[in-house]
């Protein structure tokens, strides 16, 4: 996750991490900014100023919100393997802290 922000140009940065502190500060967040994707998995929405758009993929778990995954988008749903490895390292996350 970190590394991913890190490659990002410096205005992206600013507006992903205006996002995610915005849902910080707010949670719960609904539209547009954070849809949930099920199993208490949700998706901060950013739109970026390079034209691209950001999802952040993150739970709340133990009263903080904990990001798992974050890309660019490239398609129209959010892809398979993108999911797939927020939710298993959501499965690491609320099995280690039990």
């Amino acid at each position: 996750m970190r590394e991913f922000i890190k490659r990002l140009p410096t205005e992206d940065r600013k507006v992903l991490g205006s996002d995610i502190l915005a849902a910080q500060w707010k949670w719960p967040v609904g539209m547009p900014l954070c849809r949930p994707m099920g199993a208490r998995l949700y998706e901060i929405r950013t739109a970026l100023p390079s034209r691209r758009i950001a999802r952040t993929l993150l739970i709340y778990w133990q009263k903080q919100l904990v990001a798992l995954h974050a890309f660019i988008k490239k398609t129209k749903t959010t892809p398979e393997a993108d999911l797939k490895l927020a939710r298993k390292r959501q499965k690491e996350i609320e099995h280690e802290k039990e």
